[in-house]
Parts: C-alpha cells; sequence; structure tokens
C-alpha cells in the first residue's frame, strides 16, 4: 500500500509537469531556455524554501551537502536548460512523450547502480510503455514541425539527467527530508541558474513581459516548479525509482491538452494510440506483487 500512495503522488506530480510543459512551449518564443529555467526554479525555491522553514523540515547532514548541490545543479541546472531548448524546436506533447522515456533510463540507471534489481514484469511494463512512445513519436514525424527530430533527441539526452537524480536521490532523502533535500537541491540550481542569466543577459528578457506572460511564468514556477518537485521527491521518499519515473508516461495527456488551448497544438491518433500503450506500461510495471 505505501508504494502505491507514492506511485499516485507521483501522477499528480507528472500531471502537473505535463502542463508545465505546454506553459514552456508557450513561453519559447518569448524567452531564451536559461530565462524560462530561471523562472521556475527561482520561484519554485522562493515557494519552497518557506515551506521547508516552517515545517521544520530536516536538512541534509553536513557531509551530504556537497553531493546534494551537485545532483540540484545536474537536475534543476543542466537538465531544465536542455528541457527547454527542446521545447523550442518540438511541440509540447511530443516532447513530453520523449521525456515519458525516463522509466526506462531510470530502471537502466537503477540496475547500473545496484539499486533496484531488473524484473521480468518490470522490464516488460516499462517496455511496453517506451515502445508506445517510440511508435507514436516516428509514424507522426511527418506531420511534426521542421527539426523536430532535433527537440526530441536533446529530450533523450536530458532523461539521463533526471534517471541518475531519480536514482541518487533516495538515499539523501531518507538521511534528511523530502523538503530539506528538495530546498537545497532547488536553491544550488536556481543560484547557477541565476548567475549565468548574469552573465549572458537572459535576464533582460523578462522586461519584455506582457501580463499573461508573467501569469504563464508564475504558474511555472510555482504549480510546475515547487508543487511538482514536492510532490516528486515525497513519491520518491514512498515509492521505487522506477514505479515513480514510469508515472512520467501520463506527463504527454496533460501536455497535449493544454497545449491545444495555449498555442494550438493537435492531438494526433498517433499520440492516443501511443498514450494507451503508456497506460498499459504502467499498470504492468506497477501492479508485481512483492515477495512473500
Amino acid at each position: 500500500m505505501g508504494e502505491w500512495i507514492g506511485v499516485a503522488i507521483a501522477l499528480v506530480s507528472s500531471c502537473l509537469g505535463g502542463t508545465a510543459a505546454a506553459i514552456t512551449r508557450y513561453l519559447a518564443g518569448t524567452a531564451d531556455p536559461v530565462t524560462l529555467a530561471i523562472l521556475r526554479w527561482a520561484t519554485g525555491f522562493l515557494c519552497v524554501l518557506p515551506a521547508a522553514v516552517l515545517l521544520r523540515a530536516k536538512w541534509p547532514r553536513r557531509e551530504d551537502w556537497l553531493a546534494v548541490a551537485a545532483l540540484g545543479l545536474a537536475f534543476f541546472g543542466v537538465f531544465f536548460v536542455l528541457y527547454n531548448i527542446a521545447m523550442s524546436y518540438t511541440t509540447a506533447a511530443r516532447a513530453s512523450l520523449a521525456l515519458a522515456t525516463l522509466p526506462l533510463s531510470t530502471m537502466v540507471v537503477g540496475a547500473v547502480l545496484g539499486v533496484e534489481p531488473l524484473t521480468l514484469r518490470k522490464s516488460v511494463g516499462v517496455s511496453i510503455a517506451v515502445l508506445g512512445v517510440a511508435a507514436a513519436l516516428a509514424y507522426g514525424l511527418s506531420a511534426a514541425p521542421v527539426g523536430a527530430w532535433r527537440g526530441e533527441l536533446i529530450m533523450a539526452g536530458a532523461v539521463l539527467c533526471m534517471a541518475f537524480y531519480n536514482v541518487l536521490s533516495r538515499p539523501f532523502i531518507r538521511r534528511s527530508s523530502a523538503l530539506g533535500f528538495l530546498a537545497v537541491g532547488m536553491g544550488t540550481g536556481a543560484a547557477a541558474l541565476i548567475i549565468v542569466g548574469l552573465f549572458t543577459g537572459s535576464l533582460a528578457t523578462l522586461r519584455d513581459f506582457g501580463t499573461p506572460q508573467w501569469i504563464a511564468g508564475l504558474y511555472l514556477g510555482i504549480a510546475g516548479g515547487a508543487l511538482a518537485f514536492i510532490l516528486w521527491v515525497l513519491a520518491l521518499e514512498r515509492a521505487s525509482p522506477t514505479r515513480v519515473a514510469n508515472t512520467m508516461t501520463v506527463n504527454p495527456i496533460a501536455a497535449g491538452l493544454l497545449a491545444t488551448q495555449l498555442v494550438g497544438e493537435p492531438i494526433t491518433p498517433n499520440l492516443v494510440v501511443g498514450l494507451v500503450a503508456v497506460f498499459a506500461g504502467i499498470w504492468i510495471a506497477t501492479s508485481e506483487p512483492k515477495p512473500a
């Protein structure tokens, strides 16, 4: 029952992440990838830090701070800059489908690092989900934006950062707390992004934002940043990395539905077929009974 609670929490987080993908796509024409990452994680950190202080979250041990900061830099810094670059090349739904390969990457990284052994049922479930994603992207390539494959390839590479984050985070979360771990990592990533933004002049683009862009940016930071990742680390605290990562396959649904309203992206039949395979994979991989 404990792991199912973690999976349920991760599903909500992944849905919020999907809406954030559509918002990112909406803002991609008015801000560069570094600015979007700063907007998301600086705002997110300003929400997470007070929550961690008020709830008296347990902070990472002194000897863990360097590793926690490095994970935060890799994820909230490197991963999300690549994520935003990918969104500038392809549609929100297709980029989110590429992101849905996260379960396979997490499963492989977990097995390589000896954290989570592979089982036949888990392998079958994740394989079905990922093959559904691959088929959906390949079948709809002719109707995709020019150069969409670049965005999907960048997203697939970025997924590797998140896979390592998922697998390596769990022991640090257990030794501290979900909020304490998240605040340190997100703060490190946000600080690094702000420094890069100051040196590259990326922050200057915020001056051109109108009211709709600021509303979208605040949603990106509060719902798609703070809330989504508070829920994500709470899920990692309660369920295995692969099962948590497998919920990422619902991300394209939320992304596609919102993107149809914001930027007029169509939901094509190939995406629907891919998502059916994705749901089947989620059920198979997360319904494996525990040994007695």
